[in-house]
């Protein structure tokens, strides 16, 4: 048999029409498809819904209390569609993103935020997480993250790229003396060492692919940049820190950049989401918004 919707939408037509034939060229299908619809039905049921004679068709008093219920039924089907279709016009519902820890995440959520004003029915589900969370367990739609892009079930808005830089404080370096190499550098300096949240193990420092950082001394484990940031600002260890975390104190002298003949190979910073048969028409708003607010944020 059709599905059990089909097979009511069947059924209500031909209770209108009490014409097999007249039902079938409505629906598009041979007289016989009726036929068998409504005798599987009714095998489904235990019930007659039709009373057939040669040149009529009639009710049953069952198909008359039936024909109610199923009418209904189909009237809140269409309603329950229509609601979800009114929902994606009006641009209204829930979107969830998820993002690194950063502290430039305040300025991009106030951004965001101003800009969805035009759309009050959107609502954001922020989501500040190191590690990745599963785009279906977790009904996430849409996420931030610094890496290689996604594999191709993905639709990727490359922001920007970010480079590590390899930074200590001017104290630090007047204490210990600059070093004369990596080799140097690995024996003598203490080092901030970054872990990785969904392993709890320390990420490999490649500085690019002939150049991996093997420090001897480590002196601050921390999944969030930030954090080790600060105590490479304090003096209490060397870093391996996000350019554009590093770039104001850069500028005004309060750390310095270690072996800057050395070329970092850089990552993409890119906002994914997956592909969907249906991608309601809030999240894809909230997508181009986004886009283009990273992207003056991370110029």
């Amino acid at each position: 048999m059709l599905n059990k919707f089909d097979a009511l939408r069947y059924f209500c037509v031909a209770a209108e029409t009490l014409n097999f034939r007249e039902t079938a060229n409505r629906l598009s299908v041979s007289p016989s498809v009726i036929t068998r619809v409504v005798n599987e039905l009714e095998a489904e049921l235990g019930e007659q819904l039709f009373k057939r004679h040669t040149r009529s068709i009639k009710l049953t008093s069952f198909g008359e209390q039936f024909l109610l219920r199923a009418q209904h039924l189909l009237a809140e089907s269409e309603t329950l569609f229509k609601m979800g279709k009114n929902q994606a016009d009006d641009l209204a519902g829930i979107v969830r993103i998820t993002v690194p820890s950063w502290r430039n995440n305040d300025e991009i959520i106030r951004q965001l935020l101003i800009t969805l004003e035009s759309y009050p029915e959107i609502i954001i589900d922020w989501r500040e997480d190191m590690g990745k969370l599963d785009m279906v367990e977790d009904r996430i739609d849409m996420g931030l993250r610094i890496g290689l892009e996604p594999d191709q079930d993905f639709v990727v808005r490359k922001i920007t790229e970010i480079g590590d830089v390899l930074v200590a404080s001017p104290a630090l370096v007047k204490k210990l003396g600059q070093p004369t190499d990596l080799t140097d550098f690995e024996r003598r300096y203490p080092m901030a060492i970054p872990i990785n949240s969904n392993t709890g193990k320390p990420w490999t420092l490649f500085l690019n692919e002939d150049i991996t950082l093997n420090p001897k001394n480590p002196a601050f484990y921390s999944v969030d940049n930030y954090s080790a940031l600060q105590a490479v600002l304090l003096g209490k260890c060397a870093g391996l820190i996000n350019d554009f975390m590093v770039k104001p104190y850069l500028e005004f002298g309060e750390l310095i950049q270690l072996f800057p003949e050395i070329q970092i190979d850089k990552w993409q910073l890119f906002l994914y989401r997956p592909y969907q048969t249906v991608t309601p028409a809030r999240v894809l708003k909230v997508f181009d918004l986004l886009t283009e607010i990273l992207r003056k944020t991370y110029y």
